[in-house]
């Protein structure tokens, strides 16, 4: 019987199958450990304020434009509908804060109307957000 030899090109391949695995674990782990920002949905002038302080996380953002208009969630809300929103939000989060931002030329008058539709919405820690002055 006559024995063939293998003949070898010379050619190696490489095995990427590793390589992609811990890629895509390293992609699972930032997509997990990101921290995401939650914005109203406009920008705001805040006013300033000596006392201001940095509050860790809201998960509730209200922002009120110096037009007097009310964004949550990116998307404007009516006065009436504040409460309805708020209590929808806290149910996803019940252990949320609200953060208010309000603009330095919008009315007091709506400022505390959302604030009032907070606190009937059962939340306890509403902040009003500021600019530190120095």
């Amino acid at each position: 019987m006559r024995r063939y030899r293998s003949t070898e090109s010379g050619e190696s391949e490489v095995d990427i199958t590793p390589m992609l695995d811990v890629v895509f674990i390293m992609l699972i782990f930032f997509i997990v450990t990101a921290s995401f920002v939650k914005e109203a949905g406009v920008d705001v002038k805040r006013p300033s304020a000596a006392t201001a302080e940095t509050k860790a996380a809201a998960s509730i953002l209200i922002a009120i434009t110096e037009n007097d208009e009310i964004w949550i969630d990116k998307r404007s809300v009516d006065v009436r509908a504040v409460r309805a929103n708020i209590e929808r939000l806290r149910a996803e989060n019940p252990k949320g804060s609200v953060v208010i931002q309000a603009d330095q030329s919008s009315k007091n008058g709506l400022l505390v109307k959302v604030i009032d539709a907070a606190k009937l919405a059962g939340v306890a820690d509403v902040s009003i957000a500021a600019v530190r002055s120095q």
